[in-house]
């Protein structure tokens, strides 16, 4: 079979008013929307890929794997420990009928990306005597990182 044989069976020669024979006016556009398909299905962009730094499980499952037990997000749900809905920006120990550790309620500070963080790592280390027993923090900092996104997007 000759190297064009399918092209020229699919991109046959078409004729003007005039009849003035165009030869190969069908084959042109087809070689070029087949080089621009094959071009568009071979960049990195066309195939599926994961959202960057969220390979592996998204943020909303690191949380339910490691704060779901005992907090929920949604408003008013209150647990074994207190609802994180709009946890950044509220302060520490504030949030009512929530019985805080007497270190979280005196704990001063506005939570934010960096709190959350430290406090995900090792709860002891950012507010000694609170009250997270079992929980002796993430030590993956992926996963923290995925948490503290889960968060800031449900706000």
């Amino acid at each position: 079979m000759r190297r064009w044989h399918f092209i020229r069976s699919v991109a046959r020669p078409t004729f003007s008013r005039r009849g003035i024979h165009v030869q190969y006016l069908g084959r042109a556009f087809l070689i070029m929307a087949l080089s621009g398909m094959a071009y568009m299905l071979s960049s990195p962009s066309a195939l599926p890929q994961a959202p960057q730094g969220m390979e592996g499980p998204s943020g909303q499952q690191a949380f339910n794997n490691a704060c779901r037990t005992c907090h929920m997000v949604r408003e008013g749900d209150n647990r074994l420990g207190p609802n994180l809905y709009k946890i950044v920006g509220r302060k520490a120990g504030s949030l009512p009928d929530c019985a805080f550790s007497s270190a979280m309620k005196e704990a001063g500070f506005v939570w934010d990306e960096e709190k959350l963080e430290r406090f995900i790592a090792s709860p002891d280390e950012l507010l000694p005597g609170n009250r997270m027993k079992p929980y002796s923090g993430l030590a993956s900092w992926e996963d923290r990182t995925k948490i503290i996104a889960f968060h800031a997007q449900s706000q």
